[in-house]
């Protein structure tokens, strides 16, 4: 009986930590619609550049990772502390053959020093902790934290990785 019991007590356990985990993975989905329904409107990227998004750097593409694609980064949101879901400081897109942008993901940046200033711990967004990228780097700008969401193309490596191996710069002009 006392094997049964303790059987019991593990399975129900499994149940309720196999549950919880559901429920957190439907929550990261119902924000990730709401990134979705409120950057719908940057497929178009003249809208986002209406919006005050422009192009930073280059498309990024790193051989047997993927890319990062061409970030439109919107100053004004960079420069604040503030990681709002549905306001991402850069629209991501992947050039195509005939010239055009497609809006491929998002990403949330903040300045370490801005964020350090007034918190105690590292940034996270939708469970998951922002990776520090710390200066010098490529882009010639202060240490920072970022996380990227592939939003708009699927991205086998995750959701939330850096690299996305569908992703490709060969169309980019630069």
């Amino acid at each position: 009986m006392r094997r049964v019991f303790v059987a019991f007590v593990i399975l129900a356990s499994l149940s309720v930590m196999l549950l919880a985990g559901a429920v957190g993975a439907f929550a990261r989905g119902d924000e990730l619609a709401a990134v979705r329904a409120a950057t719908a409107k940057f497929h178009q990227l003249s809208a986002a550049e209406r919006a005050g998004y422009g192009v930073f750097y280059v498309c990024t593409d790193e051989p047997g990772k993927g890319a990062m694609g061409q970030h439109y980064v919107n100053g004004t949101l960079v420069g604040d502390a503030v990681l709002d879901p549905a306001h991402p400081e850069a629209v991501i897109y992947e050039p195509q053959a005939d010239g055009s942008s497609k809006l491929v993901g998002v990403e949330w940046v903040v300045f370490q020093d801005k964020w350090d200033a007034d918190n105690a711990a590292a940034p996270k967004l939708f469970g998951k902790p922002l990776t520090l990228v710390k200066s010098p780097n490529r882009y010639g700008i202060p240490a920072f934290y970022q996380i990227h969401a592939w939003i708009w193309k699927h991205n086998p490596g995750g959701e939330f990785s850096d690299w996305n191996p569908t992703v490709s710069c060969r169309n980019a002009p630069n």
